[in-house]
C-alpha cells in the first residue's frame, strides 16, 4: 500500500509559541547570531524558553516545534528521520533561519542532536548555509543509533524509563496527566530513533562541541566522543555532571556559557580557538 503523503505545515508552525521567533526581523542584522534548538525525544521546546537570557542580548533563540507538541498537538508525530529532517530543513529555509550569511548555530539534545546533524547535512546537500557550529548534547554518534530503544515497551515500562532517566520535572509524577499526554509522542520519537540508519557521508565542515554527562546511561562518553568523525574541523568534548537530562540541572549553566561564547565570537577570534 503506498504511503499517505503528510500534509505540509506552513513554515511558521515550526517556530510558534511563547518566546519563539517565527521569522527574522526585516530591520535586524541578517547576519546576527541565531541559535536553532532541537529538543529531545518526547520533549517540548519549553526547555529552551529562557535560553535567550542565558546566551545574552542580540542572539535570536529559535526553538524548533515538532508535530504532536504544543500548538501542533493535533498533528501526528514523525516516525521516520528522513521525512522529519527534510521538512524541518524546508521550514528553516522558508522562515529565513538559514539565509546566506546568517550566523546561525545548531544545538540538539539526544534525538535533537541527531536531527540537527541531519538538517545540517540537508542544508549542505542543497548548497545552502549550514550552521557555523554544531552543539550535540546527551547523544551518541549517528552510526550508533538504531535498534530497540524503548519504542516497544509497554506503558508501565515506558513510564518507568522516563522516571529512571530523570525526565520528569520536580512537580511531575509517574501517571500524571502531563506524562500521559506525552507518552504517544515519546513512543513515536523512540521509534524514529530505532529505525534510523546512518548512511555514509563526508564530515561536516563546521566545528562541533559535544556534551556528555557522567551519569547518562544512554550516551556514554565513548559514544559521544565518536562524534569526532563527523566534522572535518574540530570537536571539543565537554564532560559535565548529571544524568541524561542534565539540561534541567546545574550543568545547564556552563552549557549556556559555551553557547554564548561561540555565538558572540568574531570571525577573527574563531579560527585559532578551534585548532585543538
Amino acid at each position: 500500500m503506498p504511503r499517505t503523503e503528510r500534509p505540509r505545515a506552513p513554515a511558521r508552525a515550526w517556530f510558534t509559541g511563547p518566546g519563539f521567533a517565527p521569522a527574522p526581523d526585516p530591520a535586524a542584522d541578517p547576519a546576527g547570531p541565531r541559535l536553532v534548538c532541537f529538543g529531545y525525544a518526547g520533549g517540548t521546546p519549553s526547555v529552551f524558553r529562557d535560553w535567550a537570557d542565558g546566551v545574552g542580548p542580540g542572539v535570536t533563540v529559535v526553538p524548533v516545534l515538532l508535530p504532536g507538541r504544543g500548538l501542533r498537538s493535533e498533528e501526528a508525530p514523525y516516525t521516520e528521520m528522513a521525512e522529519l529532517a527534510r521538512d524541518a530543513t524546508e521550514a528553516l529555509v522558508a522562515a529565513g533561519h538559514a539565509a546566506p550569511g546568517a550566523r546561525h548555530v545548531f544545538f540538539g539534545h539526544s534525538m535533537g542532536a541527531l536531527l540537527a546533524y541531519e538538517v545540517a547535512c540537508a542544508l549542505r546537500d542543497r548548497g545552502l548555509s549550514g550552521p557555523r557550529h554544531l552543539f550535540v548534547s546527551g547523544s551518541r554518534a549517528p552510526h550508533l543509533y538504531g535498534g530497540p530503544d524503548g519504542q516497544d515497551l509497554g506503558d508501565d515500562a515506558l513510564r518507568q524509563l522516563v522516571r529512571d532517566l530523570g525526565a520528569l520535572r520536580p512537580d511531575d509524577r509517574v501517571g500524571s496527566a502531563y506524562l500521559e499526554r506525552r507518552l504517544p509522542v515519546l513512543r513515536a520519537d523512540l521509534a524514529l530513533c530505532a529505525r534510523y540508519r546512518w548512511r555514509p557521508r563526508r564530515p561536516l565542515g563546521c566545528p562541533m562541541t559535544a556534551f556528555s554527562a557522567d551519569r547518562d546511561p544512554i550516551a556514554l562518553p565513548a559514544q559521544v566522543e565518536a562524534w569526532r568523525a563527523y566534522t572535518a574541523a574540530s570537536l571539543l568534548h565537554r564532560r559535565v555532571r548529571g544524568g541524561h537530562f542534565f539540561l534541567h540541572g546545574p550543568a545547564r549553566l556552563p552549557l549556556l556559557r559555551e553557547l554564548r561564547a561561540e555565538l558572540t565570537r568574531t570571525a577573527e577570534e574563531r579560527e585559532p580557538s578551534w585548532t585543538h
